[in-house]
């Protein structure tokens, strides 16, 4: 009995050795991948990037800003920040100064949007963001305002955003039930609302083919009825769109009309 305790105390420690060898391999397997973020700040990219090849880290540049203390071409801020611990093959965002603002921001109110955003380029600045808005009384595709305005000073970044007119949305509406209504006032209702006719058909008329006499060679053929045409007066049975649905000013309704 105490032979099998002795044993049962042995394997238990030999299973508590191997789990603290295991996590601490592991511990060093990950810790062993880490590098710490050199400061970069200062330097240009082309240096920055030499200056961290060593350690499996890249730059990124993701900004461009103005500044009147950094020079041109240089590294303004870094992320992560200097000192920090990353594993290898992490990507070391950077903004990169512009140096001080040489470029005037252009007045492009009240211009196209092709031609603010061709005003824009040309002189070296970006489009950052477009807005919309609908103003009534206002052409649509006209820049309303810019940021930032025009002539503006210490402007941090070579981006302009714009405000746009659009045309404004056509009105909507519930569509009216026009069933059992003469299809011509039915049709003036529409025009006088703003939509369109669209196309009229007639029900079909179930017709009874079986005559109580039986057929001869001497039966003669009646002559063939045209089928009957829409009129101002046939009663609308069915409707597209139905009623109750959404419709917007100038959509096409459909009717189909049987005859009184």
């Amino acid at each position: 009995m105490r032979s099998l305790f002795r044993f049962a105390v042995l394997a238990l420690v030999l299973v508590v050795v191997a789990l603290v060898s295991a996590l601490t391999a592991m511990r060093f397997a990950i810790h062993g991948q880490e590098v710490r973020v050199p400061a970069i700040v200062g330097l240009a990219p082309s240096d920055a990037e030499r200056a961290v090849a060593g350690l499996g880290l890249q730059v990124e540049v993701e900004r461009q800003y103005y500044s009147p203390q950094i020079p041109e071409g240089l590294i303004m801020t870094q992320m992560p920040l200097a000192g920090t611990n990353v594993r290898r093959g992490w990507q070391v965002r950077v903004a990169q100064s512009l140096g001080p603002q040489r470029v005037a921001i252009p007045d492009v109110t009240k211009q196209s949007e092709r031609a603010a955003e061709w005003n824009i380029r040309r002189r070296g600045l970006d489009l950052a963001s477009r807005a919309e808005m609908q103003l009534p009384g206002t052409p649509a595709d006209q820049v309303l305002a810019q940021s930032p305005p025009a002539n503006a000073n210490q402007v941090a970044a070579p981006k302009t955003s714009l405000l746009v007119t659009v045309n404004a949305d056509p009105p909507a509406y519930a569509m009216p039930s026009f069933v059992g209504q003469p299809l011509g006032s039915a049709s003036r209702t529409l025009q006088d609302a703003g939509f369109k006719l669209g196309n009229v058909t007639m029900t079909p008329i179930a017709v009874s083919t079986a005559s109580p006499f039986p057929a001869t060679s001497n039966t003669v053929a009646s002559p063939v009825t045209p089928p009957p045409q829409p009129s101002p007066a046939s009663i609308i049975v069915a409707q597209t769109p139905p009623a109750g649905q959404k419709v917007l000013a100038g959509s096409v309704v459909s009717f189909e009309v049987r005859q009184l």
